[in-house]
């Protein structure tokens, strides 16, 4: 069982590292923080095959809003979430 175990967590370590978000540099140019909004000039998404643009994403649960305001370089990764594209971290 303890074996077991061990294996389950080993495999769920490396799945967690080995899929983890790209970030991608941008800077925010607007925040909706009521509508859950933020407007951002960013690089290419590369896991959403996206070329560098401004967009508005959706704002993703668990992510700090404080850390968007307007005018502040980040580093985020988004993903498409319920067919939506959010920001899903920042750092």
């Amino acid at each position: 069982m303890k074996k077991l175990i061990a294996i389950t967590i080993s495999i769920a370590l490396f799945a967690t590292s080995a899929f983890a978000a790209e970030l991608t540099k941008g800077k925010v140019k607007k925040l909706d923080e009521k509508a859950g909004k933020v407007t951002i000039i960013h690089e290419e998404l590369k896991s959403l095959d996206m070329p560098a643009m401004t967009m508005v994403f959706r704002i993703g649960e668990g992510v700090d809003a404080a850390k968007l305001k307007a005018g502040a370089d980040i580093e985020f990764s988004a993903d498409r979430v319920n067919g939506k594209i959010t920001v899903t971290e920042v750092k």
